[in-house]
């Protein structure tokens, strides 16, 4: 979660390690760098601090309006009463100046942005969008550039098998070559190997009796099967056990490019086969990104994992730009550059402890709902469903609350224009037609239902 790389980094002696990370394989001795404040956690929780303080507020419309509007209104309420009253007609006078104070009430102005953003919330916690606050709501119909985290936002998190190919196809089918492997597999905690026993027990393959387990440090594992001895891992294992790979030396580097880790099972001397393991992508992410690119957003994939495996996962993606080992301090200063260097609103999607300075940056940060406790707060909105679309959803949302806003601003607006000219008389000296402020009233009231019935329409959608 704080390096943002699905698969295990080797570490030798020497190297930094990083706090809250796991140790899959043995045991260390480390010494203590940095502690307290200093450490990589506690300066990502400042970052996050420090970004949110730094937000903006939305300016709304209604707000600058009002300061005006009622003012406004209550000079015209007392120019409708000295006008009628100098024409010798005070009840004229005084009835006209309640219908202008009543017709003039602001409530469905009031009403006008509450009511839409409660109902557009409401519909998103429906869809799986929780919308923490109605800025992000607001916001999130602007966006041009949106930048998608790799591990666990686009791709599932973690690594699965995904190719397994034998070389001794007449002794050995890919079903017994994943056998053998996850049998020789069983008794290890390495992700990799994780990946491989899941794999069969998905494919409900019996696992066989393994014997003389012992794993080997950066190069793989050996252990028997029956009376056999095996040997699965990289290529300094099968160079340090003469088993000659060579012959398929191409086909290893093919996976390798497509951001895949290979491992390579043999006995003895002869090589069995190959199995490869990735972080795979979410379904419908590539659907997501046609669909972002067709809304005209520029999609934009960060990653702290090797630029291989990056462009590789973004080739299969559709994502063009990529960003490829990224330190988690340095997410947020790339959010920050994007919205200097592009202009427009920057959205950022994320999930993880290292993403949290990036969510809280951005102009819109939306977590992944199986992220950390981390990000969901820096996030102004978090999707509680698994599917990736929910991004281009909850951007819609933002879109279709924006514009029943703007219809409830507009007929606010327009109600007053109209009816305060009506309540102030103006019609008296062509037609004898004075508002009665009980009808007054009533139109005030039917404008501010017609409001809160317009903001219900969210919920019609699909």
């Amino acid at each position: 979660m704080v390096t943002g790389e699905s698969i295990p980094v080797d570490k030798k002696e020497g190297d930094n390690v990083i706090g809250a990370t796991i140790n899959k394989t043995g045991s260390f001795i480390f010494k203590a760098m940095k502690v307290g404040k200093d450490t990589m956690l506690s300066q990502i929780v400042e970052m996050v601090s420090e970004a949110q303080s730094s937000r903006a507020p939305i300016q709304r419309l209604v707000d600058v309006v009002s300061s005006y509007f009622v003012p406004t209104v209550l000079i015209l309420a007392v120019a409708t009463f000295v006008v009628w009253y100098d024409f010798g007609l005070f009840s004229h006078a005084f009835t006209n100046l309640i219908a202008v104070l009543i017709i003039a009430c602001p409530c469905a102005m009031g009403l006008a942005t509450p009511t839409a953003i409660m109902v557009g919330t409401g519909k998103g916690a429906e869809k799986g969008i929780l919308i923490k606050d109605a800025e992000s709501l607001e916001t999130a119909h602007k966006v041009k550039t949106i930048i998608f985290d790799k591990t666990g936002t686009l791709t599932e998190g973690k690594p699965l098998v995904t190719d397994v190919i034998s070389t001794q196809e007449q002794d050995l089918t890919a079903q017994n070559l994943l056998q053998l492997s996850a049998s020789l597999e069983q008794g290890s905690e390495h992700a990799l190997a994780e990946a491989i026993v899941g794999s069969a027990k998905k494919k409900n393959i019996t696992l066989m009796k393994t014997s003389d387990f012992k794993a080997i440090p950066g190069h793989g594992i050996e252990g028997k099967v029956g009376d056999k001895k095996y040997i699965l891992g990289n290529r300094a294992l099968m160079r340090k056990d003469k088993v000659g790979y060579e012959n398929f030396e191409n086909q290893i580097m093919d996976l390798e490019q497509e951001g895949k880790t290979v491992m390579l099972l043999a006995e003895g001397d002869k090589l069995l086969g190959l199995i490869a393991v990735a972080d795979v992508l979410k379904p419908k992410v590539r659907e997501l990104v046609q669909e972002l690119e067709r809304k005209k957003i520029l999609v934009w994939m960060i990653t702290g994992d090797n630029e291989r495996t990056a462009k590789a996962v973004a080739k299969k993606a559709g994502i063009n730009n990529i960003l490829a080992e990224v330190l988690p301090q340095e997410k947020s200063e790339k959010v920050r550059q994007f919205k200097s260097e592009h202009g427009g609103v920057v959205a950022f999607v994320g999930d993880g402890i290292n993403d949290a300075p990036a969510l809280a940056s951005a102009d819109v940060g939306i977590a992944m709902g199986t992220g950390t406790d981390v990000a969901m707060e820096a996030s102004g909105i978090t999707l509680l469903s698994k599917d990736i679309f929910s991004v281009a959803m909850a951007l819609d949302l933002s879109r279709r609350t924006l514009s029943i806003i703007k219809q409830n601003l507009f007929w606010a607006f327009g109600y007053n224009i109209i009816l305060i000219p009506v309540a102030a008389g103006i019609l008296y000296p062509f037609f004898g037609w004075l508002l009665n402020p009980a009808l007054a009233a009533f139109a005030m009231a039917a404008s501010s239902i017609s409001v809160v019935g317009n903001s219900l329409r969210l919920k019609s959608i699909a």
